[in-house]
């Protein structure tokens, strides 16, 4: 028999959430099978004191924050060049809380069972309520949060990502800050071949929260969501694909200062470098359309 999958954990924290973090890395220490080692990135501040899980927690912190993605990538390269010392990677918010001790266990599981299998996306569910957001359910169709199916993006916080996509495909999009970054990675590791599964059985405990909530949102999303287009997008849907979204975004009626912020996002995400273009394959596009989420909204 071969030796079980190794799993790692990446945890990224800005310091200010010292119990909530302690509570996550006792949710991995509980994890059914071999330990799951953890990297804790103090993004821009010291990590808080876990010294008590210092047996299979290591911590690095960066002096200034490189965001979200840029921190995770911190964590990534931890574990060896594309997190090469575990076989699969879960990104864990620092607020979060694994439900299920067997969380590990299915993962080995599902990506030793399909080994077209690159990414799964964890259900997201409050802790009091257990209600899931219908945003944290990465497809169109999201009435039924327990559903499992396979899908064409995941959840950036809440998620496990084999090793071998990372070195195929590259790590998250660091300039991206916040927004988006995700879908960046899905995109390009549909378009190299792997899939993407959402697991309703796989549960993270978070608090319910808006995304509003981070003042830089609005500007962010705006511009990620053009840069996004512009890297990944064949030349033809890029002006679909960003027309639909800003008449979506008209049609939900932001505030006046929403707005302003989401135009000046939006005009930043075509006058500034988005990175290298690799735009995806036309099988792709048919593939996403199939995976019921074609690239165009």
């Amino acid at each position: 028999m071969s030796a079980p999958m190794k799993v790692g954990a990446v945890v990224i924290t800005m310091g200010n959430r010292p119990e909530e973090l302690r509570a996550l890395l006792d949710s991995i220490a509980q994890q059914d099978g071999d330990p799951v080692e953890v990297v804790v990135v103090g993004n821009g501040s010291p990590v808080p004191d876990v010294t008590e899980f210092s047996t299979h927690v290591r911590t690095v912190e960066v002096p200034e924050n490189l965001g979200i993605p840029g921190g995770r990538n911190v964590g990534i390269e931890a574990f060896g060049p594309s997190g090469r010392d575990v076989d699969v990677l879960m990104f864990l918010d620092d607020d979060g809380l694994l439900a299920r001790h067997d969380t590990a266990r299915l993962c080995r599981e599902a990506f030793a069972a399909d080994s077209g299998l690159g990414i799964i996306s964890f259900r997201i569910a409050d802790p009091e309520t257990g209600v899931t957001q219908r945003r944290h359910v990465p497809r169109l169709r999201a009435a039924d949060p327990m559903r499992s199916s396979r899908v064409t993006t995941f959840l950036g916080g809440a998620n496990a990502v084999r090793t071998q996509v990372l070195a195929e495909v590259g790590a998250l999009p660091d300039a991206f800050f916040y927004a988006h970054e995700e879908t960046d990675l899905a995109w390009r590791a549909l378009d190299a071949g792997w899939m993407i599964d959402y697991r309703s059985d796989m549960v993270l405990h978070h608090p319910t929260t808006a995304p509003s909530r981070h003042a830089v949102y609005h500007r962010m999303v705006a511009r990620n969501r053009v840069w996004l287009a512009r890297r990944n997008l064949p030349a033809p849907l890029v002006p679909v694909y960003l027309g639909v979204w800003l008449l979506l975004t008209l049609v939900r009626r932001p505030s006046r200062s929403a707005l302003k912020a989401w135009f000046g996002g939006f005009r930043e995400g075509w006058t500034t470098s988005c990175g290298p273009r690799r735009p995806m394959k036309w099988r792709t596009v048919w593939r996403l359309t199939r995976l019921g989420r074609p690239p165009v909204i």
